[in-house]
């Protein structure tokens, strides 16, 4: 007697990602009501499950959907406004100055659809977003479909977002209220960085963060300006100043990381601290290198982000994978450093850890959340295939990401959205371009020197 299911998928591959490495050859995964029930060989999958929906992936890898852990996701808005600059010329000089001038619901909204577009045409099925009216992004996060964990942000000085300490925190909290137990949307705090946020808010983001039972993702460890600023005004470095103020704790994303000593590495070792690596966002602004195989070594959780699109400049997991094993291994002096199955252990599995989400997604279990995408191993860049999971590390791009699942509702379709429309994407982000360069923000190639 066969079991009535929702959807079954046949892959030539099933890369479960847990246990790291495994590859299932034809074989099929069964889901029903969202999530995944059964992962078993295609021979054995036909007798055994009567599907609503059948689909035949024989030329796919079938894996995780992506986890970006870091995003500033309505900052696609200002792709390539301010290129080719270093961090804190390109914060206070031209990004933090156009965020005053133009961020406001509807710029969040309409980011917001265009990332997201651009994320599932990847592969990315969860997000972690840091920025301004997470309330705005949150809702269309949820009206399309898509895994969102919506960043409370927290900075000492006025935004469009809030006009004080007070207001950042009674708004976040509200929008904590608002999504409490919704099944796509999450919260988590923000406060952006260790340089702009003071002692007492962070000790009130640690107490919050607790009392609420969310996590806390922050900027740290940037720089080394960031650093040698901190020792010089106080003597002590930021991963120290957030031990004192209790912020080192597994709750803690700390992003970047890549002004880091020994001493460093052990501190977010022993306190389970998540380091969240955006490695093409690291390069661009030239911030420095996340030393990833000695955090692996010393046991911490790297989990991948992408950054925003303002300073990547591409939302591309996928790219983003390849750059960390590629960096890794040149950075280290080792081959071996951050190989092909923990890149992509790095962009799902890792990613969900990080945000407290590793129990509902970020690898191929039954029980979990049918968060999938199907990848095309089978033209010209990447046949013949030896090894798939190399293969979607070191050859795939995103554009042979075919289809797309979040809680078993398919988000792409042979390449095609359901739940957006790409032309009134593209719209509005021209209009945005248009507004935005006709108020003269935002200057072409800078020259050198």
């Amino acid at each position: 007697m066969t079991t009535p299911i929702d959807l079954l998928l046949h892959a030539r591959w099933v890369i479960p990602v847990e246990p790291e490495g495994a590859v299932y050859p034809d074989h099929a995964l069964a889901v029903h009501g969202g999530r995944i029930v059964d992962v078993l060989p295609s021979a054995r999958a036909a007798a055994r499950y009567r599907a609503r929906e059948i689909q035949l992936l024989d030329r796919h890898a079938l894996i995780p959907g992506l986890v970006n852990a870091h995003v500033h996701a309505p900052m696609v808005l200002f792709r390539g406004l301010a290129d080719d600059l270093a961090l804190m010329d390109w914060l206070e000089h031209h990004i933090w100055p156009a965020e005053r001038r133009f961020v406001d619901p509807e710029f969040v909204r309409d980011g917001m659809r265009h990332a997201i577009a651009e994320m599932i045409a990847g592969g990315t099925t969860c997000f972690n977003d840091m920025f301004f009216f997470p309330d705005q992004g949150a809702a269309v996060a949820a009206e399309v479909g898509m895994r969102i964990t919506a960043g409370l942000i927290v900075i000492e000085f006025p935004t469009p977002w809030a006009r004080d300490t007070d207001e950042y925190f009674s708004k976040g909290t509200a929008v904590y209220d608002a999504y409490r137990g919704h099944p796509l949307v999450r919260t988590a705090f923000a406060p952006h960085a260790p340089y702009t946020v003071s002692d007492d808010a962070l000790q009130r983001v640690s107490a919050l963060a607790e009392e609420l039972d969310v996590p806390i993702q922050m900027h740290v460890h940037e720089t080394a300006r960031e650093v040698d600023e901190a020792l010089a005004a106080s003597g002590e470095r930021p991963l120290v100043r957030l031990k004192r103020l209790g912020l080192l704790s597994p709750r803690l994303q700390a992003v970047h990381m890549t002004a880091l000593d020994s001493s460093d590495i052990a501190l977010v070792a022993e306190h389970g601290v998540h380091v969240i690596h955006c490695p093409s966002s690291n390069l661009k602004l030239a911030s420095g290198f996340c030393p990833v195989h000695a955090l692996q070594a010393a046991g911490v959780n790297v989990a991948l982000g992408t950054d925003g699109a303002a300073s990547n400049n591409r939302l591309d997991l996928l790219n983003e994978m390849r750059t960390a094993a590629l960096l890794a291994k040149a950075q280290a002096g080792e081959a071996r450093a951050v190989p092909a199955a923990r890149a992509l252990h790095m962009a799902t599995l890792a990613g969900a850890r990080a945000l407290g989400m590793e129990g509902l997604t970020g690898s191929l279990l039954p029980g979990k959340a049918a968060d999938l995408v199907a990848i095309d191993l089978g033209g010209i860049d990447t046949e013949p295939v030896y090894d798939p999971i190399s293969q979607i590390v070191y050859a795939a791009g995103r554009e042979c990401v075919t289809d797309v699942w979040v809680a078993g509702r398919r988000l792409l379709a042979a390449r095609g959205f359901t739940t957006l429309d790409v032309e009134a994407i593209l719209g509005q982000s021209r209009a945005w371009r248009a507004r935005i360069a006709a108020e003269g923000v935002g200057s072409g190639p800078r020259a050198p020197g």
